[in-house]
């Protein structure tokens, strides 16, 4: 069984958060995307432990470049 933490936290380019956000809801609402710091490009997105798997295969696979960061960085 996969424990889904309580959200994944990436950095991202500011201006793709729009991008992101849509491809996110484009795959069926896997996960909910928030903005942790726009100014920064810091967000959180949190799903259920079913979609963990498939939320971490698309982030690694975007055509952006995403940054994996812990939530005691945030």
């Amino acid at each position: 069984m996969t424990k889904m933490p309580e959200g994944i936290y990436i950095q991202i380019n500011p201006p793709e958060i729009d991008l992101l956000t849509k491809l996110i809801e484009a795959y069926d609402n896997l996960g909910i995307v928030t903005t942790i710091d726009g100014k920064k490009g810091i967000l959180a997105i949190r799903g259920t432990k079913e979609t963990y798997p498939e939320l971490l295969g698309i982030l690694k696979n975007l055509p952006i470049k995403v940054k994996f960061i812990n939530r005691l960085t945030v």
